[in-house]
């Protein structure tokens, strides 16, 4: 077993906000995740209300927050509506990832869906897979990232493991069960893969962050319930920087 418990105190410095609060046009609402394209370009996941099912769309706009387009909105009109189910549409879209082609994927835990549009929004098609807990089945996907290869690592997160697909959906690979040992896991939440093709996951309900080598062996993990320093309290998202500094959005501790 290796655990980390270094922890770097990196100063830093707030330049400015990006967004407001709207259900249509240049602004977000429930901003859950945000995938970063080519020219500077930021596809941002809202998720909205569920009574205001409207707001849930990708906008996407510059990091200097210049508006471009907004797509996958599968209910335009205003107020109180049911959600739309068909191909194209988001329910509660839960994670964003774009591949080597610039094509941008959402993972969809109401819908058990990944959906697959092109840079301009253009729906693409989904991946043809089934709820359950099958090889390639999956049950509240959350957290979606790609390798350098084009693969794309998909956290299942009631089936408390991660599995690997190629980017058409074909199954490759899987590991994690539940629990709360070394390489276990529990509601799984948040990944992201570092330039060695290391993988790093938000361990939700274990208030952990677990790396694992790309075929899914544990390498070492860190964290531990509490709100002090370098405790954790459902931590839902991981990032590494190109000099391998970790960042952990912990959640109900508010902070990073």
């Amino acid at each position: 077993m290796t655990t980390s418990t270094q922890i770097s105190h990196i100063q830093l410095q707030y330049s400015h906000t990006i967004g407001r609060g709207e259900q249509f046009g240049p602004g977000f609402t429930y901003p859950i995740q945000m995938a970063r394209g080519e020219s500077d370009l930021m596809y941002v996941l809202c998720r909205s209300s569920e009574y205001r099912p409207e707001g849930t769309r990708i906008a996407v706009c510059t990091v200097n927050e210049e508006y471009v387009n907004v797509f996958a909105r599968g209910v335009s009109q205003q107020g109180p509506h049911e959600y739309n189910f068909e191909d194209g549409s988001l329910v509660w879209p839960t994670c964003i990832a774009i591949d080597s082609q610039q094509n941008v994927y959402v993972s969809d835990e109401w819908l058990n869906r990944i959906s697959i549009f092109n840079k301009d929004g253009e729906f693409l098609g989904k991946w043809d897979i089934s709820e359950g807990d099958g090889d390639g089945e999956i049950n509240r996907p959350s957290g979606i990232a790609f390798d350098k290869d084009d693969n794309l690592y998909l956290v299942d997160s009631l089936n408390h493991r991660i599995q690997k697909f190629t980017k058409d959906g074909k199954f490759l690979a899987k590991w994690g069960s539940q629990g709360s040992g070394d390489g276990e896991l529990n509601m799984p939440w948040g990944i992201d893969i570092d330039r060695q093709g290391n993988v790093y996951i938000a361990d939700w309900r274990n208030d952990r962050i677990q790396k694992f080598t790309a075929d899914g062996e544990f390498l070492m993990k860190f964290g531990s319930s509490g709100s002090g320093e370098g405790e954790l309290n459902r931590p839902t998202d991981v990032a590494v920087d190109k000099d391998g500094i970790i960042y952990v959005a912990d959640w109900l501790n508010d902070r990073v």
